[in-house]
């Protein structure tokens, strides 16, 4: 069986990566496999060549315009005629998707030279084409997959095979019923003998164009697979061109997860479904379809007329409502104040969950202040920023931080759950990171050897997945000026998250580059256009990133001098010839 890691580093921040990581690590699996067919081969230049051919072009643009994200099509005619499909998973976005398909395309005829029969399957789509009719098979998927993490689970194998089925078939049938795409995806929590509460997250999808019995049998089918062939394994995935699933213990998808099940005691079994989502109903009768008729036209028209009722509320409340007091003493900007209103806590609530800012809460200190761990009132755990009151300048970056945090939301940013600004106190409140930052485990020769080469590759590829936000994907343009080990957090399973926006910079949607006087950040990391002119860009984190993923590869601080008689650096270091044979 295969082994298989996370998906590939997304757009520009691909090159340095790919580069450094293909130098330095030992090969890694591919992140697509194939199922090569055994029914015949066709001659190169060959008619059912170029039939291929010509589904190359259509189906990537069909499979990517398509609400669904699927297509399926046939070319030619027998005995040359072509059948494929395509699905990419439901939350790929439109481009990465058309993209994924065209290297479908390319792939299976590498991977299966001249083979008439061929299916390629990536993390975020799948790709299948035969001489045989595979659009309206019904049956069994003879070109399924069985893919497997190569680590094991570190609990009872029983409770962790015991929760992955709830999961999977919670998820099934959140699946089957999503009359749209045909998917779904969850996540579970288990507590284990030590009390550590670690969560599996899963998908589960099927052609949408199956109908709703059809996709959970086809799913039933593979799930039977979980206590076959995945015995004690981290993660796993069952592939085929009908329907597919997949779990791991990180998050893997884009995006909330659609089902959230409780975590159950221990020596309790597993929760049969998830308490707070209801799947729609699988299939029903003509009386099922007139309600759905009534509803559908209904529901939007009283919808519409709440919300409406509901804004109006708001402007008039708006309107007559006194302006608020705050205890800031610099200027604010209103606009910057409404979007994180509802972000607001109160001192008293920030106190109690620090113990007063006990010192043996305190998990570290930066230049602007402490860092306390806490618990709200609900035990969710949280780290709270404190600003220094002595601090001036500190004010002015705390105020950048909150705005642009407040409004960025991604699985590789840190995310902040609170701020408080009462009697001169500059409070920030984030979710908790328990393996803290990145340095913490890095640079210590007691705990590096945590960090796997796989836990090291899915680090980078988080970090690199964050900044895409930044710079391309997020509706702001941002520049982080600051990025470096000590402000990547780790969660749990060792996720990164960018945090420490303090420096950070806004840019419009037309601007590419910016001059500034005042040079902040941390030497080392700075591009050196950046630290000696001034000059800044998206290139300027990308710098940022190749000296981090330096670190993250050789496990050395890029601060500290290697070379006692000429003060070299990690960078001019590890460009010296055959420093690489010696890491």
């Amino acid at each position: 069986m295969a082994s298989h890691h996370r998906g590939r580093i997304p757009s520009y921040l691909a090159t340095a990566a790919a580069l450094l990581l293909a130098f330095l690590l030992p090969p890694l699996a591919a992140s697509q496999w194939q199922n090569c067919g055994k029914n015949g081969n066709f001659d190169q230049n060959s008619t059912y060549q170029a039939n291929i051919r010509a589904l190359s072009v259509t189906l990537p643009k069909n499979a990517s315009s398509s609400r669904t994200l699927f297509a399926a099509d046939s070319f030619g005619t027998v005995p040359d005629i072509v059948y494929a499909l395509a699905l990419c998973r439901g939350d790929a976005n439109a481009s990465a998707c058309g993209a994924c398909v065209s290297d479908g395309f390319k792939d299976a005829q590498q991977l299966c030279p001249y083979s008439k029969v061929a299916a390629v399957y990536y993390d975020l789509c799948y790709l299948g084409f035969s001489n045989q009719d595979i659009l309206s098979a019904t049956d069994g998927d003879n070109n399924a997959l069985t893919l497997v993490n190569s680590e094991n689970v570190t609990v009872p194998a029983k409770v962790f095979e015991a929760a992955v089925s709830v999961l999977m078939n919670a998820t099934a049938d959140y699946a089957a019923a999503d009359s749209s795409r045909r998917f779904g995806t969850g996540e579970e929590g288990f507590e284990t003998i030590d009390k550590a509460k670690p969560k599996i997250y899963g998908v589960a999808q099927c052609r949408p164009d199956m109908s709703p019995a059809d996709c959970r049998s086809c799913l039933a089918d593979i799930i039977t697979y979980i206590p076959q062939h995945l015995t004690g394994r981290r993660g796993a995935r069952v592939v085929g061109l009908r329907c597919n699933y997949r779990y791991e213990q990180y998050s893997f998808f884009t995006g909330p997860s659609m089902l959230q099940l409780p975590a159950p005691s221990v020596g309790a079994p597993p929760s049969p479904a998830p308490a707070n989502v209801t799947p729609p109903p699988v299939g029903g009768g003509s009386a099922g379809n007139k309600t759905a008729r009534i509803l559908a036209i209904t529901l939007p028209i009283v919808a519409a007329i709440l919300a409406a009722v509901v804004i109006c509320l708001y402007l008039w409340r708006r309107k007559s409502k006194p302006a608020r007091k705050t205890s800031l003493s610099y200027p604010t900007n209103p606009e910057d104040i409404q979007s994180i209103d509802s972000l607001i806590l109160d001192l008293s609530t920030l106190r109690a969950a620090t113990d007063n800012f006990d010192e043996r809460n305190k998990l570290g200190e930066g230049g602007f202040g402490v860092v306390y761990k806490g618990i709200l009132p609900d035990n969710e755990e949280i780290a709270v920023k404190r600003l220094s009151h002595s601090s001036r300048q500190g004010i002015e970056e705390l105020k950048n931080e909150l705005v642009l945090v407040a409004k960025l939301q991604h699985k590789n940013l840190v995310r902040l759950l609170g701020v408080c600004l009462e009697e001169q106190e500059k409070l920030l409140a984030y979710e908790y990171m328990p393996n803290k930052s990145l340095d913490t485990i890095l640079f210590d020769p007691d705990r590096s050897s945590q960090l796997g080469w796989g836990t090291r590759f899915r680090i980078v590829n988080g970090i690199a997945r964050g900044l895409q936000y930044l710079h391309e994907d997020s509706q702001l343009k941002i520049i982080h000026r600051d990025l470096k080990a000590s402000n990547v957090l780790l969660d749990s399973e060792f996720n990164p998250k960018i945090s420490d926006f303090g420096l950070a910079r806004l840019f419009g949607s037309d601007q590419s580059h910016d001059v500034t006087n005042r040079v902040v950040g941390t030497y080392g990391y700075m591009a050196p256009e950046y630290a000696m002119r001034g000059n800044y860009s998206i290139k300027s984190d990308v710098f940022s990133f190749g000296v981090l993923i330096l670190e993250i590869v050789t496990g050395k601080r890029n601060s500290v001098a290697y070379d006692s008689e000429q003060a070299v650096d990690l960078l001019s270091w590890c460009g010296s010839t055959g420093r690489w044979e010696q890491l």
